[in-house]
């Protein structure tokens, strides 16, 4: 048996959980779409986490060139098990009274797309692939799309007849747990690649072994639909400041920019929260605000920033509310300004947004780190270190590559804390 501690922070758009042993290290991560269902995104993404820890457990015990390959053949049998979970599902949609007419055909389609994802499945997890995406939901769709274009005709089975198949059966294959898919599947993936018998040994230790969920604490936008009692919950402010804290030791200031507000966090040499600002109003100049842009610009969320860096005359933006984006946008492209300098703009009134909230929360103290999804972003990144060099002088700006998970790591840490006093008690 191994005793571990359990954070999840349920976001707007995904879910993050982590996973940290006795010890306080993390030795499993987990992220996922945020869906209506907060129970099942959060039994998801713990899920993953756990699948996570059972490949740290493996990899401390037995390290192996092998063990890469391993881990995706094993990846590669997941997405087939969704896959033919995603086939079922639009079939019986296929079968519905709104498409008797067309039945039989659509079915027929249907299972020859999905006969043909399934066959290339493995160009996703060869060595040295690159995935944009590693949800499910962006990875199928991609490739589903571009078959169901092929096999679409002018008239009969159309093309918005096989992507609204796709929609309805997405929505319900999203919803789905598949729970204990270790355990069911690295036996299968040992035999694929032909794994050693040293590292066949240690993965079935890793399966075996007892993972005992000591303490779980949830947080993040939607932490009051999770399903955990009160003492369980613990706020994003809170979360955001240890989970940071936890990663640069000599962080002072915290911004978190995710998908439905801005945090601006001060706190202790503890980690502890001292003052606090937060835009819970609207979505303006979060990560939702971001997705809108990206939809009406026809483009994936992760290319706006790097297009955005790609600008020779940045444009000043009026507003960054939601409602107001799509007009003030088509207005900037009818006048002739490029995507690439109305993005730049965009970027800094982002961010000058968040540098408001942090002036009343306290201002930038060194060391100042950034964290969220946004962090992520390349051309927001940049204007929040001119900005700050503008107002405060030169500070440490940290960034995590795993600054998505902070929130998780600061709930993980919590849990830890709670189960430490109630031994002690």
């Amino acid at each position: 048996m191994m005793r571990v501690y359990v954070g999840i922070d349920l976001g707007s758009t995904t879910t993050k959980a982590i996973v940290l042993d006795d010890d306080g290290h993390v030795i499993g991560r987990g992220i996922t779409n945020s869906r209506s269902n907060y129970d099942v995104a959060a039994k998801v993404v713990r899920e993953e986490a756990f699948v996570r820890t059972r490949f740290t457990l493996l990899r401390n015990a037995a390290p192996s060139e092998d063990l890469d390959s391993l881990e995706r053949q094993f990846r590669m049998l997941q997405y087939v098990e969704q896959l033919d979970a995603l086939r079922d599902t639009m079939l019986r949609i296929a079968e519905l009274p709104r498409y008797r007419a067309i039945a039989h055909d659509l079915k027929w389609r249907v299972d020859d797309i999905s006969s043909r994802m399934r066959d290339e499945a493995h160009i996703h997890f060869a060595r040295g692939a690159t995935r944009k995406s590693d949800f499910f939901r962006d990875l199928a769709g991609a490739a589903y799309m571009h078959l169901a274009e092929k096999m679409a005709e002018p008239k009969g089975i159309t093309f918005d007849v096989l992507c609204g198949v796709y929609d309805s059966a997405i929505l319900t294959v999203e919803n789905l747990s598949f729970e204990g898919s270790f355990e069911r599947l690295i036996g299968k993936a040992l035999e694929c690649c032909g794994a050693a018998t040293a590292l066949a040994t240690a993965a079935n230790a890793a399966r075996t072994i007892h993972l005992a969920e000591t303490q779980t604490v949830g947080t993040g936008y939607g932490r009051q639909r999770l399903p955990f009692p009160k003492e369980q919950i613990r706020s994003e402010i809170l979360c955001h400041g240890l989970g940071a804290s936890a990663m640069f030791p000599g962080t002072r200031t915290v911004l978190d920019i995710g998908g439905q507000d801005t945090k601006a966090i001060q706190v202790d040499g503890n980690g502890i929260v001292t003052s606090f600002q937060m835009n819970d109003r609207c979505a303006a100049g979060c990560g939702r605000y971001l997705g809108y842009i990206a939809d009406e610009m026809n483009l994936g969320l992760h290319e706006l920033g790097p297009l955005a860096q790609e600008s020779t005359c940045r444009v000043k933006i009026n507003s960054t509310c939601t409602v107001f984006a799509g007009a003030e946008l088509r207005e900037r492209l009818a006048l002739g300004q490029s995507r690439e300098d109305i993005l730049s703009g965009l970027h800094r009134a982002i961010i000058l947004r968040a540098m408001s909230l942090l002036a009343r929360s306290g201002g930038v103290s060194d060391e100042f780190t950034f964290t969220g999804g946004v962090a992520k972003n390349p051309a927001a990144v940049a204007a929040l270190r001119e900005l700050v060099d503008e107002n405060y002088g030169e500070r440490t700006l940290n960034i995590s590559a795993d600054s998505i998970y902070t929130g998780a790591l600061g709930a993980a840490l919590f849990a830890r804390r709670d189960a430490e006093r109630r031994v002690a008690a």
